[in-house]
């Protein structure tokens, strides 16, 4: 008989592609993944592992029940769901992704309202950039993701997950005080060709999208700092060292020496939740999804 847990072991390695990655994406250590994993060779009488240089591949058995391992799993999960369904009340856990403004601007007021409504439901959250909570909900290693795009860029779903909008979150340009434009009360991109900016980590898609659009106002993107944290942004505004887009939802307080200005044309990004199809029935789900968007209406 095989065992669920170590066929989730499997599935792991091959969507993480090396122990040290299935551990993580498992949350356990890396040598409880070696001996489930030997455990689950000894169960079905045939090594699933090979050495690969300083690492492992799967053998061609090991991606045979891999193959196997993933739609058993995604029909545990179907069947999860439909007992759920079943019982009609959100119950056990849930495990969220959320970028950082998100995680301050929207989840602290979600959670209240899931630990009010339903306080059976144990709600386990993440901080992770959309890109990657996007990839742990279709892996399966995250239930539920906030994500975002922009009004002029938007970010690819895979079409096994499902999309609920939240809200839309309008931008402002942050400037030091004593810049240029400091005292204008509207400001348009294409004022800011001779600026330094602070931007995202590279290839992160909010980074990405700066250098889009700066390009399409005809501007050759200046980076001169990048900074993950919008706070930490701001501190090197204050500086002087730059100017750099300020999302509105979860800012918090603003640096005095920090200017925000609304952009003429209106810069928004778009905020959602993504979850998998086959999950779509759990009234944990659907709970959430009903808290997120109530306190996103309020938002607006």
């Amino acid at each position: 008989m095989l065992n669920l847990e170590r066929l989730r072991t499997l599935d792991a390695l091959a969507r993480h592609g090396s122990v040290s990655g299935a551990a993580d994406g498992l949350h356990v250590t890396t040598s409880a993944v070696s001996q489930q994993m030997a455990k689950l060779e000894r169960e079905v009488g045939q090594p699933l592992l090979a050495k690969s240089g300083r690492g492992v591949r799967l053998t061609d058995a090991g991606r045979l029940l891999a193959d196997h391992a993933a739609r058993i799993i995604s029909q545990v999960e179907l069947a999860q769901a439909d007992v759920e369904a079943q019982r009609g009340c959100a119950v056990g856990q849930l495990r969220i992704g959320a970028f950082p403004t998100a995680m301050r601007g929207l989840l602290p007021q979600v959670l209240s309202v899931l630990r009010t409504g339903h306080p059976e439901l144990r709600a386990l959250v993440r901080e992770q950039e959309p890109e990657e909570s996007m990839a742990a909900v279709v892996r399966g290693d995250l239930d539920l993701a906030l994500a975002i795009d922009w009004h002029n860029k938007r970010m690819p779903v895979p079409s096994e997950l499902t999309r609920a909008h939240l809200l839309d979150d309008s931008v402002d340009i942050a400037v030091p005080a004593g810049h240029r434009l400091a005292d204008r009360s509207e400001i348009s991109l294409a004022e800011f060709a001779d600026d330094d900016w602070i931007s995202w980590n590279e290839g992160q898609f909010c980074h990405e999208w700066l250098v889009y659009t700066l390009r399409g106002t005809g501007i050759e993107p200046r980076i001169a700092h990048i900074a993950e944290e919008h706070h930490t942004q701001l501190a090197f505004v204050e500086a002087g060292l730059g100017v750099c887009v300020a999302p509105k939802l979860g800012r918090g307080p603003v640096p005095p020496g920090v200017r925000l200005l609304p952009v003429c044309d209106t810069v928004r990004r778009h905020v959602y939740a993504v979850w998998r199809a086959d999950a779509d029935r759990r009234p944990s789900i659907r709970a959430a999804v009903d808290a997120l968007q109530k306190v996103a209406a309020g938002l607006q």
